[in-house]
């Protein structure tokens, strides 16, 4: 299957030109260089821009005609940026999609201030939609991002996380600002309230599967391909949705494994073998790859109010493929 997010940014080529001279104007900074030079970093380091693309491809789907999704697309690049500021930060991040950190090249300090700045700017570009209904769902989004950072740094290392806490954290942290990227696009193009709950919702379903797929890749994926070292979250005593489920399954004898793997400091040297067979004798990376699978028919399934067209095959065809990385 071809990459549906690579088909969106050739079908809104122009459109996301415009978000990214956007980007260059607001993160620009004459008496600030640090921000300049650190923000171009992160926004240049890759990523599919997936999110503003969303807000972009949403208001389509509504016949939008202005450039004030334009404007939110570019705020919701923002608070991404920022939020992956702060997140490597708070992990100790050297390595982003393969690239050294911001924070590796600059400190903690300034990677956090920086966020901080794009923060801002995200909410001044909010203003300028001029809607009081754009502007309350991504202040909601913003706040619920950093509850969902927080819900998962008390998490850590913490052997009674269950699944319903697992899923309040990735609803947070990513759910959050999927489903407001598509919110937003139908907001701003004053459609009725069906279509902006069927966008909202497939932004959502879409947002679960997506982090749901990141989890489980964590375990199974390519490192060249993934970008990050397989086992990371486990070794940074990350509680996700396959650990949680071996966990609640372990016998006393395998309880006392996680106890010593993942509330140590640093876990076990051969912890992360002994933990792939524990999740294989109880099939949570299955289960987990099922739980991805049911979100992503939930997304596609958001979209059945819309008629048919090529940009709603495309969107649905996002929700397989994001799905379909763990196959």
């Amino acid at each position: 299957m071809d990459n549906p997010a690579k088909v969106l940014g050739s079908d809104f080529e122009a459109e996301m030109r415009s978000v990214d001279r956007i980007l260059n104007r607001y993160m620009t900074s004459d008496s600030t260089p640090i921000i300049s030079e650190l923000s171009r970093h992160l926004i240049n380091a890759g990523g599919k821009r997936l999110r503003p693309l969303l807000t972009i491809a949403s208001a389509k789907m509504c016949n939008y005609s202005g450039v004030a999704h334009i404007k939110l697309a570019a705020a919701i690049e923002f608070i991404h940026s920022a939020t992956l500021l702060h997140d490597d930060v708070v992990d100790e991040s050297e390595k982003r999609r393969g690239k050294s950190t911001a924070n590796f090249l600059w400190n903690n300090q300034s990677s956090v201030l920086v966020g901080d700045y794009l923060f801002s700017k995200s909410f001044q570009l909010m203003v300028e939609a001029e809607s009081l209904n754009v502007l309350s769902t991504l202040a909601d989004a913003s706040a619920t991002i950093s509850e969902g950072e927080i819900l998962q740094l008390s998490a850590v290392r913490n052997l009674n996380t269950s699944q319903e806490v697992y899923f309040k954290i990735i609803e947070g942290k990513t759910a959050a600002l999927f489903s407001a990227a598509t919110k937003v696009g139908a907001i701003i193009a004053n459609t009725e309230k069906e279509t902006v709950t069927a966008l909202m919702n497939y932004g959502r379903f879409l947002g679960l599967c997506f982090q749901l797929t990141d989890d489980l890749l964590d375990y199974t994926g390519d490192e060249e391909s993934f970008g990050k070292k397989i086992g990371d979250d486990f070794k940074e005593g990350k509680l996700t949705l396959p650990l949680i489920r071996a966990i609640e399954k372990s016998s006393s004898k395998e309880r006392e494994f996680w106890k010593n793997a993942i509330q140590r400091n640093s876990p076990l040297d051969d912890g992360l073998e002994q933990a792939l067979f524990i999740m294989d004798k109880y099939d949570t990376l299955d289960f987990t790859r099922n739980e991805a699978i049911k979100y992503s028919s939930k997304a596609s399934e958001s979209l059945d109010v819309f008629p048919r067209s090529d940009l709603k095959d495309t969107l649905k065809e996002l929700a397989s493929y994001v799905v379909s990385r763990i196959n």
